[in-house]
């Protein structure tokens, strides 16, 4: 088995552990303008972030962009999400390093298509991978969300670690989501 082959196995299993908290924070709260919901698993050598936001939270409007300016607009917060180690910068004792992201939003044109989403309500969800050589000494995200995006007011966030599982709301200009026991 080659070291990228581990490493998309790790990111599977941190997603596939991510899922449960996913399905509960879905089914706490719908698609709410200004919150983000946050999953972090934190697997053997991977940290991964699965995030659940409504597209207005990134460029101001729920659609497919139509003009230049929307077009922009979507260009550069598509940008800012993939450069996620700006975004998301992990405690530096877990030596990390920003591996696989995925994005999906059917506006947008990315990942597979949203079935049964509702009109007018789209979203931008993503999974940011990290590959780390000690992701357990992780005690802090500092998110850089808030700061690159305007339309974020809350984060909502479930963490997932050998310490156990951890809920925090991060509201600005408190950008640091910290657990631990």
């Amino acid at each position: 088995m080659s070291f990228k082959q581990a490493i998309e196995g790790i990111v599977l299993a941190a997603m596939l552990a991510a899922a449960p908290l996913s399905a509960m924070a879905q089914a706490e709260r719908a698609h709410v303008h200004g919150q983000i919901k946050l999953d972090v698993a934190i697997d053997g050598p991977a940290i991964v972030i699965a995030m659940a936001s409504p597209l207005d939270n990134f460029i101001g409007f729920e659609h497919a962009p139509k003009t230049d300016a929307e077009k922009k607009a979507a260009e550069a917060a598509v940008a800012q999400l993939r450069a996620a180690d700006q975004l998301f910068k992990i405690d530096p004792a877990a030596n990390c390093k920003l591996g696989p992201i995925a994005l999906q939003s059917t506006a947008l044109g990315l990942g597979k298509a949203e079935p049964g989403a509702p009109e007018g309500h789209a979203d931008l969800d993503g999974t940011f991978a990290f590959n780390c050589t000690n992701a357990p000494a992780a005690k802090f995200i500092d998110v850089g969300l808030f700061a690159a995006f305007k339309g974020v007011r809350q984060i909502d966030a479930q963490i997932v670690s050998q310490e156990g599982q951890f809920k925090r709301t991060l509201k600005r200009p408190n950008a640091r989501l910290a657990w631990s026991k």
